[in-house]
């Protein structure tokens, strides 16, 4: 497993999806994964401690979880299977570790309410840039893979547009 931390979470010009850039704490690799608005808000809130009136959907999850006796303990980026991203998240409970499903993006809003460490399976980050990388993607996740006339994928814009020199300015 591969630690990371969250590095940015960034807007999509091409479409109302954003991506999570999760960067590897000891290597200069990234993995971005594609995210809905609602969900990069949700971690959006938490990173920047913003105040909400009533609690979130994952501030309830917590909550629950704590209520039940139970403790994360991490939350895992577990698989890659067509396209689509797989998470689980790493509770104890009584002395049991139990590994619930989850999509990434509910189990990194989750990860960063409770302060636990974000990993990733190295199967899982063979797929990350570096920004150094010239990005020769033909499909990428959650996105098809684009006709044969076609030079870029909407994913490869997106990735080349990014502004990775500055990333550890902050």
């Amino acid at each position: 497993m591969i630690e990371v931390t969250i590095d940015s979470i960034r807007v999509s010009l091409m479409s109302q999806h954003r991506v999570v850039m999760l960067k590897d704490i000891k290597n200069d690799r990234y993995l971005p994964i594609w995210i809905g608005p609602a969900e990069a808000e949700a971690i959006t809130v938490e990173l920047q401690n913003m105040e909400v009136t009533r609690p979130l959907t994952h501030d309830l999850l917590k909550s629950v979880i704590t209520e039940m006796g139970g403790v994360v303990k991490y939350i895992l980026v577990s698989d890659l299977r067509d396209d689509i991203f797989y998470a689980v998240i790493a509770i104890e409970q009584n002395g049991e570790e139990l590994e619930i499903d989850s999509r990434p993006s509910d189990a990194i809003a989750l990860a960063v309410r409770v302060k636990v460490p974000i990993y990733v399976n190295e199967k899982v980050m063979e797929i990350a840039i570096q920004p150094e990388d010239d990005v020769e993607l033909s499909a990428t996740p959650s996105m098809p893979a684009p006709a044969d006339d076609e030079k870029l994928s909407l994913f490869k814009d997106f990735v080349e547009s990014l502004d990775m020199d500055d990333l550890d300015e902050s």
